[in-house]
């Protein structure tokens, strides 16, 4: 099947202009001056989007798709994601991963799910582990993982600074960061260390000793949630003047008042502040994960869950409030994780490319989806639906 998205205004996430994209099967094949494309001879599908714009998928780097909590007991374990959530959130690739509870919820499970994930449509990797050291893995070994199992790109969530992290020593710390690069190495896969920060006052510390006392570069661990907090944030900051990435946690909220938790926004001024090139930035949800509120003697007082509609709120109040420019709010949802994981085919419209692409009108709703080529979203409506979706379940006899 050859589909031909007509006239959108494409961002590559650099301006491309008025443009027709043509999609054989999963892939990008042709990306030409508006009313250029034309066929003959085989079935052609045609989507007009003319006055809209159209821009790579999302990447959304840290997803609980198996629920993540459970630290108040076993009735607040988060509830698994479905596609649904994930379609209409504008993501159409993700990483999977475990949090707290790496007993109860294991690797051979989120593995099950991430399969099932791609055959509903969505592209999936995974990060082995949990938040404990040693890392319960698939192999035996995060190093065996990395380099006999697909889906597998690195480790993690690993927790420091926490108080519900298994407080590893800093040679643990590093002896699974070198596994993690030689694994992905062997690999071919990036091999990141995807490291959960709390609000422990150690806060990067382990980082930046693996940076003075050992040979491994700073690409190869990464710290998430590094907007929990300012000081963590201008930490967050120092890392990447010493050549790393950090990952930033979207808010439901785009702009909160409160003076704990950073908005994606406000921490974005404060990178650009800092002279911080936004190319070294992730963004993530966490989505299905819990967000715990402890007291200061760690008694937990509130639980919420995070959501992958966290992303296009984030994404639409830095257009619509002109924090950054278009392209600049793209880049740490889509080139920026593609080419820190190394997912070759993900994060740009360009030939050869996998077809992943959101569609949005002029007031910022987004309105198609295509994932692999595969059309989730036409007009605003949701076609792609989960196996056991109420819509599907309809339909099944019992």
């Amino acid at each position: 099947m050859i589909r031909i998205l007509r006239g959108g205004n494409v961002f590559a996430p650099e301006p491309m202009g008025i443009q027709d994209v043509v999609v054989a099967g999963e892939r990008i094949a042709a990306v030409l001056p508006a009313g250029t494309a034309t066929f003959s001879g085989v079935p052609v599908e045609e989507l007009d989007i003319s006055g809209k714009t159209l821009v790579p998928g999302f990447i959304d780097s840290h997803v609980h798709i198996l629920g993540g909590g459970g630290e108040g007991g076993p009735a607040t374990r988060a509830p698994e994601i479905y596609l649904e959530d994930i379609v209409t959130s504008g993501v159409t690739t993700l990483i999977g991963c475990l949090g707290t509870d790496g007993t109860t919820r294991h690797m051979s499970s989120l593995l099950a799910k991430a399969n099932g994930l791609d055959q509903e449509g969505i592209t999936t990797f995974l990060f082995t582990g949990s938040y404990e050291i040693p890392v319960k893995t698939l192999t035996g070994s995060v190093k065996s993982d990395l380099i006999l199992i697909h889906k597998v790109i690195g480790a993690g969530e690993i927790a420091i600074s926490d108080h519900r992290s298994a407080q590893p020593t800093f040679d643990e710390f590093a002896r699974l960061a070198a596994e993690c690069r030689v694994g992905g190495m062997l690999g071919g896969k990036a091999g990141v260390l995807h490291c959960h920060l709390g609000d422990g006052s150690r806060r990067l510390q382990h980082l930046f000793r693996l940076l003075r006392e050992t040979e491994i570069p700073a690409t190869q661990v990464i710290p998430t949630h590094t907007n929990r907090n300012s000081e963590l944030l201008d930490e967050g900051i120092a890392f990447v003047k010493e050549g790393g990435f950090i990952d930033l946690t979207a808010d439901l909220d785009p702009d909160p008042s409160s003076d704990g938790h950073l908005s994606i926004a406000r921490s974005l001024q404060r990178c650009l502040d800092k002279k911080i090139p936004l190319s070294r930035l992730t963004i993530s949800s966490d989505s299905n994960g819990s967000m715990p509120v402890f007291d200061q003697e760690g008694r937990l007082t509130g639980l919420t869950i995070a959501t992958q509609k966290s992303l296009l709120a984030n994404f639409r109040f830095l257009i619509e409030n002109r924090v950054v420019e278009l392209p600049d709010a793209l880049l740490p949802l889509t080139r920026n994780p593609a080419v820190y994981y190394k997912l070759e085919q993900k994060g740009e419209i360009q030939v050869g490319k996998d077809a992943d692409l959101l569609v949005f009108d002029r007031d910022w709703a987004l309105t198609e989806v295509l994932s692999r080529g595969r059309v989730m979203m036409d007009g605003g409506g949701l076609l792609a639906r989960s196996t056991f979706s109420s819509a599907q379940m309809k339909g099944i006899q019992v």
